[in-house]
């Protein structure tokens, strides 16, 4: 009476899986403390009550496309660039604070009209919120 062997099936590595996973569980703990708690007696300052305001030397566009700069209307991107030509402000560092209503097609093509009028460096202002 000879009885056939079953071929052995090769086990899943699933203790491999679960050491990994522990070490990752270990990594992200360590790398959470390694960072100071804020003292509980700190009471952090609240901007959100804040008035919102661009900064100086920045291309504001609206939903629509309108385009203003220290809160007066300007026709063109060429204009934004001949006001900050006879400012004397240096065209290294452009900014651009969009209203988030604007269609990207339309972001895109002041930034390549400003690259073609001689900004070298082009930033998007946003709004990032903290809780």
């Amino acid at each position: 009476m000879h009885t056939k062997k079953r071929p052995r099936m090769a086990q899943e590595p699933t203790i491999a899986l679960i050491n990994i996973v522990f070490l990752m569980l270990i990594f992200f703990m360590i790398a959470g403390t390694l960072a100071p708690p804020l003292d509980p007696q700190v009471n952090l300052v609240e901007t959100a009550a804040l008035e919102g305001r661009e900064p100086p030397d920045t291309l504001v566009v609206y939903a629509d496309g309108t385009l203003t700069l220290r809160g007066t209307e300007i026709t063109s991107v060429s204009a934004f660039v001949d006001r900050l030509v006879d400012d004397a402000t240096p065209l290294s560092d452009v900014r651009i604070v969009p209203d988030r209503d604007l269609p990207a097609h339309k972001l895109v093509k002041i930034g390549t009209d400003l690259r073609a009028l001689g900004a070298e460096k082009i930033f998007v202002v946003s709004e990032r919120e903290i809780q």
